[in-house]
């Protein structure tokens, strides 16, 4: 039982990447925090289930080392980042293409280029804030023949992709305000381009498979697609919260704590008492917001499902992203994750991951195998099932239009982050609990520690 006492600088409600890198920034500063999670974990979408050896993630979007706030955030210096082989693999016509392994915006400069350093960089000798390790990825896997893009498929796809991506960020506010699938049809880009590559890839990296979402929220993706390598966490996506906890004083985190109602000055809980304070951060998903604040926008949702199947052996020896742009099956992207992982599974076994954008369709396990046997080409009749994970409120929508800077500071004193105040991601997550740091101290006349303003250059 806590102090019913306990007094501090500021509470953060919430124990999410947005509420514990605030607290992070917070303490960080000079402010005393104190952080009240209702689950008995940290992290919140961020989780990881742990099965018999396996390390299952619940949502496990891909991270892309073109993620300024990941560098920028105290305390996740010791993250090991584990890519995917450059590019995706996609699936079609019974063959499977690599693509995108090449692609470079032409004009893409300043952070880009650092990234690009980051990413090629020894593992002993990365770049002053840069991630503790980034390890990298093996050869590439023999693929079917003519699985590779040919000369002219390559040529299209490198000045589609730059003239996707290679215009200035500043010029983004006036990109037209459509969704994503308007886009790509408004682009004038080759059929092949489209369906072969840019729908399935944005699809996967948006949780969106109609692609509602703004196109300017897409150009964002494609950009940290492009400038970027997709990563995993080490041993799982809860890894990074962890992290940022680990990073806070002790006793600055407190799970298993409700708070039941806020104000600016004082939050209450369940079965804890009334915590009394300066400040007070929401840093809840959106519809847990909503409840302690009545009147906050609650915004749609894609939800995503995650199965979980381990096998004896490897069905694809690269470690790569692999989508279906034939949409032969619920299964929108699918990797061998301890290819890419090792730590995430037992020592002689394969864990494979694959995502359906959506609930889980009828009979999930026996869809889902006859859709991975198409699309590895090997049998799955002998593979375990190990887990089901379906998140209804995964991802919060971001159709047109868009606006990634919702506001953080609702008043002297209370100010609310996540990703749904920002970008839909963990770099959204990132930065919006920095903005509401940043708010904070310049109400109480403070400064968060490197805060100036970033652009939005590979925000996604």
């Amino acid at each position: 039982m806590l102090d019913r006492a306990y007094r501090a600088d500021v509470v953060v409600v919430g124990a999410g990447a947005a509420g514990l890198a605030a607290a992070v920034h917070l303490t960080r500063a000079g402010v005393t925090t104190v952080v009240l999670e209702a689950a008995p974990y940290v992290g919140g979408r961020m989780a990881t289930e742990k099965v018999d050896g396996f390390r299952l993630d619940r949502i496990g979007k891909p991270l892309s080392t073109a993620y300024p706030e990941l560098q920028r955030t105290p305390g996740l210096e010791g993250l090991v980042l584990r890519p995917f082989a450059p590019g995706v693999l996609v699936h079609s016509g019974g063959h499977r293409h690599r693509a995108g392994e090449h692609a470079r915006p032409r004009g893409a400069r300043g952070a880009l280029t650092a990234v690009r350093a980051l990413a090629s960089a020894p593992r002993e000798r990365l770049p002053r804030g840069g991630l503790d390790r980034l390890h990298r990825a093996g050869p590439p896997d023999r693929l079917s023949p003519g699985g590779t893009f040919g000369s002219v498929d390559q040529a299209r796809l490198g000045p589609a992709l730059a003239r996707l991506t290679g215009a200035p960020v500043r010029r983004l506010p006036r990109h037209p305000e459509r969704s994503a699938a308007e886009d790509l049809m408004a682009r004038g880009l080759p059929p092949r381009t489209v369906d072969g590559l840019l729908r399935p890839l944005l699809r996967s990296l948006l949780c969106d498979p109609e692609l509602t979402t703004s196109a300017r929220r897409a150009d964002l993706a494609l950009r940290a697609f492009v400038a970027g390598r997709l990563c995993l966490p080490e041993g799982g996506a809860d890894s990074l919260p962890e992290l940022l906890a680990s990073a806070l004083p002790p006793g600055t985190v407190h799970t298993g704590v409700r708070a039941t109602s806020i104000a600016t000055t004082s939050v209450r809980t369940e079965a804890h008492g009334t915590f009394h304070c300066r400040a007070v951060i929401l840093a809840t998903g959106a519809r847990s917001a909503a409840e302690l604040l009545p009147g906050l926008r609650v915004p749609p949702f894609h939800p995503v499902t995650v199965v979980h199947h381990t096998a004896d052996e490897p069905p694809l020896t690269d470690p790569s992203l692999l989508l279906d742009a034939d949409r032969g099956g619920p299964v929108a992207h699918t990797a061998v994750i301890s290819q890419v992982d090792p730590a995430r599974a037992p020592a002689g076994r394969a864990l494979i991951s694959s995502t359906i954008l959506g609930p889980p369709p009828p009979h999930t396990d026996e869809a889902v195998r006859a859709q991975l046997a198409r699309l590895y080409g090997t049998s799955t009749s002998r593979w375990e099932l190990l887990a089901v994970h379906h998140t209804p409120e995964a991802v919060p929508a971001m159709p047109p239009p868009y606006d990634p800077r919702r506001p953080v500071r609702l008043l002297a004193g209370l100010y609310v982050c996540g990703d749904h105040r920002d970008i839909n991601s963990v770099q959204g997550a990132l930065r919006s609990g920095h903005r509401a740091a940043r708010a904070l101290l310049a109400d109480i006349g403070g400064q968060v520690p490197g805060a100036e303003e970033e652009p939005l250059q590979a925000a996604a």
